[in-house]
């Protein structure tokens, strides 16, 4: 279980301080689809970083099983079994997709063991196992490469900062096929930031961020019908088909 206490998170600019998370306190239990939504510039992505050790907190603690991470790196936690999708995957010139599989699981697995992975992500795994990792993917491919590497890892706490981020249309409908397939079969946790309507109507619990401060949490059916039409739960993908191109709004 991740445990947040009194988390704030604070910059200096030229303006002087500015406080963007502000005594955030969150548990996420084990093996629960959990989605932070919350209108732009809220601490989202922030909050995020701050659980994968890219940030730290300016105040409180976090506890991962029991274990206070607070203080510890992002390759210490991730160690312990938390893994990080960022917004726009990184490109690797000169690695190929069986190897960053490999440099995920840690050991040396099978090529059927990797295709076995990229096939749950919904990719025709013959078609990339052998692909170099670079400017000739899509976003959409990119994506689902990086979350077979999630599964790779096989880590007990997945965060994803905003999937649907500057994806088309085709590519955002089967990363919401994946992430309902990993709710289905996935032994930990996942955590997603997102302010998408169909990535928060398969989440078991929501929790809206506004102002730094978490304003509401809980299940599904209880925060999805609040949050329909403001900010908080905008769906530009729902629209697409009306003028958009793009997944990041």
């Amino acid at each position: 279980m991740l445990e947040l206490k009194n988390i704030s998170f604070g910059v200096s600019d030229e303006k002087g301080e500015k406080e963007i998370l502000k005594n955030v306190n969150l548990n996420i239990d084990d093996n629960k689809f959990v989605v932070i939504t919350g209108p732009n510039g809220s601490g989202k992505s922030t909050l995020a970083k701050i659980i994968a050790g890219i940030e730290k907190p300016t105040e409180g603690k976090i506890f991962f099983d029991g274990t206070d991470i607070t203080d510890m790196s992002i390759t210490e936690r991730a160690k312990l079994g938390i893994s990080f999708a960022f917004q726009q995957p990184v490109r690797f010139k000169g690695i190929y997709v069986l190897d960053l599989l490999r440099i995920a699981a840690g050991k040396d697995i099978s090529v059927t063991d990797a295709c076995k992975y990229l096939s749950e992500v919904g990719l025709c795994a013959r078609d990339y196992v052998n692909r170099e990792v670079n400017a000739s993917l899509s976003g959409g491919e990119l994506k689902r490469i990086e979350i077979a590497t999630l599964l790779a890892r096989g880590t007990s706490l997945s965060v994803f900062d905003e999937p649907e981020a500057g994806i088309d249309l085709w590519s955002f409908q089967n990363l919401i096929a994946v992430f309902e397939r990993m709710r289905e079969t996935t032994k930990g946790s996942i955590l997603i930031i997102s302010h998408q309507e169909r990535i928060l109507n398969i989440a078991d619990e929501i929790v809206v961020l506004a102002n730094g401060t978490i304003s509401k949490t809980g299940s599904k059916d209880e925060i999805l019908p609040e949050i329909l039409g403001t900010t908080a739960a905008v769906s530009s993908c729902d629209r697409l088909d009306k003028g958009g191109d793009k997944c990041n709004d």
